[in-house]
């Protein structure tokens, strides 16, 4: 069994229950959309593409999505509406395959990699922080031993409250005075875990995207610092986004694809929004796999991403 637990019946009920309000908004536009229509034509095509961009899908993923459809209306020269529902499923899980290989829900640590170690990225008020703790909530339930880094120097509030999460955990947090060198932090987080032994290190980074060149040069010295102590890290760099943004997540994304290379994304504040689909066109675009998304404020509400799960969850279970 994998570190996050199988995806059982409860996890699928908190998935339901926080892809909710996207569920019911996407499938009232799509009810709408098909009314008193009988087949899919140019008309039902061109009001399908304005429901996934208000859904937060993004235009060239929307596109993309339609020429699929396209073709295959042209293939199958008649498609009924009653059918729409189930070739958009299709298309959206494919899509999301693309991008999200595995489902992760057997995922382990590697066993060569120790401590792995995964730096977090993302701008302030995301639930970079929150997301931190609840990942060192999990792995520390699955026996892992962890070790936080509190490498937001910038700001003392992000330095407070991993040392509030990390108390509520119980795992160590290793932090400097306020306008410490960032780097240094790194250094001294990954020197302490190797030296006892951790599992799982995770390191806090700030967020200040208005300077992209000061932000991309610290996150490479800190890259530089950490290979000093552990030449494979990071294992990897987690990307944080807050769903309920829904456009500005997309350019938050790009932006920090910019500055620094993302090998995996976690979509938080799902639950709060009617914005599930901006998972999808996160994925489609930065071609970066969705590994984590946030479905509410508990220590157990961040889940692995399961992709047939999740578009079961945006289409409601129905075929």
């Amino acid at each position: 069994m994998g570190l996050f637990g199988i995806f059982n019946k409860k996890k699928k009920e908190t998935l339901d229950k926080g892809l909710e309000r996207s569920q019911k908004s996407f499938f009232s536009k799509i009810t709408k959309l098909v009314a008193g229509k009988s087949k899919v034509d140019d008309d039902v095509l061109d009001e399908l593409e304005e429901v996934l961009i208000t859904s937060d899908v993004g235009v060239e993923t929307t596109i993309k999505i339609i020429e699929r459809i396209e073709e295959r209306v042209a293939r199958d020269k008649y498609v009924s509406t009653s059918e729409l529902n189930s070739i958009l499923r299709e298309e959206i899980a494919a899509l999301l395959a693309e991008n999200n290989s595995d489902d992760n829900d057997d995922w382990d640590l590697p066993a060569d990699h120790k401590p792995y170690v995964i730096l977090v990225v993302g701008v302030n008020g995301v639930g970079k922080t929150t997301t931190i703790g609840k990942l060192a909530y999990q792995f520390k339930n699955a026996g892992k031993k962890v070790y936080l880094g509190a490498a937001d120097t910038f700001r003392a509030a992000a330095v407070e409250q991993l040392c509030i999460w990390g108390e509520r955990v119980g795992v160590p947090v290793v932090k400097q005075q306020m306008g410490s060198d960032p780097a240094s932090v790194a250094f001294d987080t990954l020197s302490s875990a190797k030296a006892n032994q951790a599992d799982v290190v995770i390191i806090d980074t700030a967020g200040r995207l208005h300077n992209k060149v000061g932000l991309m040069n610290e996150l490479k010295k800190i890259k530089d610092v950490m290979k000093k102590v552990l030449p494979q890290a990071p294992d990897e760099v987690l990307l944080v986004l807050d769903g309920s943004t829904g456009q500005n997540a997309f350019e938050q994304a790009k932006q920090f694809s910019a500055v620094t290379n993302i090998t995996s994304m976690a979509v938080t504040k799902l639950d709060g929004t009617a914005r599930g689909g901006v998972v999808i066109g996160i994925s489609d675009q930065l071609k970066v796999p969705v590994k984590y998304i946030g479905l509410g404020e508990g220590m157990e509400d961040l889940q692995l991403f399961n992709k047939k799960q999740f578009v079961d969850s945006l289409f409601g279970d129905r075929g």
